[in-house]
């Protein structure tokens, strides 16, 4: 197109969208208003390729949603909005780093206790539902159902029918409530905490221990990838 102008499905085809997902982006506020031509129809510029380029480079590492609320930020000229968010990004990135290393700990910890046929700890060292869950952070409905998925195998009080959890079993729910955050699912934990029981090993966590690893490393680098494609866009934006 004449004088710079590009087509929705110029942007579009450099990333392997669609022209509508382009306009969509656009009508979101993840792309700047695109101008019109003396017929009607948008008109991008260098400047939309830019943004879009930073918005694609930003979701693998921010997520879509937080990829989002950063380029609207910033076409609302809230830039510390904007720097606000990523921070948050990276502290979040950390704040699971140190869940992983906690894992780690909890894991080396654990071996000497999970022998097959082991008994529960003494009952001095037993709490309930609701305390377990207020440690966890957590609704005892959510204990309820790790139960129901075998993370947690709570006895019964035979007096009172309340669920007590020993020593060993708090473990376990540490351990699921450190993988939940780790991104694994119900199914995906309870086999492993099963194995490790059963075995009185940790070589069924070890390989998802250096999974949970690779993909924060991964997302790490994403983020660097997308804070660059970002830079760009915005040191674009002010040069007018």
């Amino acid at each position: 197109m004449p004088d710079g102008r590009l087509r929705p499905v110029d942007l579009a085809r450099e990333h392997g969208l669609s022209t509508q997902a382009v306009r969509n982006y656009e009508e979101a506020g993840i792309l700047p208003p695109a101008g019109r031509t003396a017929s009607g129809y948008r008109a991008y510029t260098d400047l939309h390729a830019c943004a879009l380029r930073a918005f694609v480079a930003l979701v693998p590492g921010f997520g879509h949603q937080t990829a989002t609320s950063i380029m609207r930020a910033l076409h609302r000229d809230a830039t510390d909005e904007a720097l606000r968010t990523i921070d948050e990004s990276h502290a979040q990135l950390l704040d699971d780093r140190r869940t992983l290393q906690a894992v780690e700990q909890a894991l080396r910890d654990l071996a000497p206790s999970v022998r097959p046929g082991a008994s529960d700890p003494p009952s001095p060292g037993v709490t309930f539902i609701g305390p377990l869950a207020r440690r966890l952070g957590i609704r005892p409905a959510t204990l309820r159902k790790w139960e129901r998925a075998g993370l947690v195998r709570p006895r019964r009080d035979p007096h009172t029918g309340y669920r007590v959890y020993t020593a060993a079993d708090v473990r376990d729910a540490q351990l699921a409530h450190q993988l939940r955050r780790g991104g694994y699912l119900l199914e995906q934990i309870a086999p492993l905490l099963a194995q490790v029981r059963a075995a009185g090993g940790l070589a069924p966590l070890e390989t998802a221990l250096r999974d949970w690893q690779d993909r924060l490393s991964a997302r790490g680098r994403a983020m660097l990838r997308g804070a660059a494609e970002l830079d760009a866009y915005v040191r674009r934006r002010e040069s007018g």
